[in-house]
């Protein structure tokens, strides 16, 4: 064999071998994190990580029905890494009737009878702090989801955080 050959033949071992690494890598990564989201639970005041397509409410770190809702974390340094500065922004749930046509909608791939604005009638939010619930779509749920986006004391705009 002659030097090209062997330097051909080289190189492609080489290649093969870097994309057997990268495909071993690909099959190891956890894909599953954009799948899954951070939900509150009301009674023991603790926040868990549950499957993204659960419609709140749902149950509860202790198995409780409806004891836990959507919450939506935010780091407060902008860097969704530092664990440290996480905090909860807002909760969010759904009514009963637009809960059940999510539901029914997820099981048959169908979309829910009820419109997108109509929806955010049914869809409520309130900080952890609060006593009430407020529609999506009122002034007081609007800032609600809106207020944590200023930037804080620090200069820096808070960024919402995922599982």
């Amino acid at each position: 064999m002659n030097t090209q050959t062997l330097t051909k033949t080289a190189l492609a071992i080489v290649m093969l071998g870097v994309a057997g690494l990268l495909f071993l890598r690909f099959l190891r990564a956890d894909a599953g994190d954009s799948e899954k989201a951070f939900f509150y639970d009301l009674s023991e005041q603790k926040v868990f990580i549950g499957r993204r397509t659960a419609v709140p409410p749902v149950k509860g770190i202790n198995g409780a029905e409806a004891a836990a809702v959507r919450a939506v974390v935010i780091s407060t340094t902008g860097d969704p890494r530092d664990k440290s500065s996480w905090k909860v922004a807002y909760l969010e749930k759904y009514s009963p009737e637009l809960k059940q046509q999510m539901e029914t909608a997820q099981a048959t791939g169908s979309s829910p009878a009820m419109g997108r604005a109509q929806a955010q009638a049914h869809r409520f939010v309130k900080r952890t702090s609060d006593s009430q619930w407020f529609p999506m779509d009122s002034p007081q749920g609007e800032a609600i989801v809106s207020d944590w986006a200023m930037p804080g004391p620090n200069g820096v705009t808070p960024v919402v955080c995922a599982p």
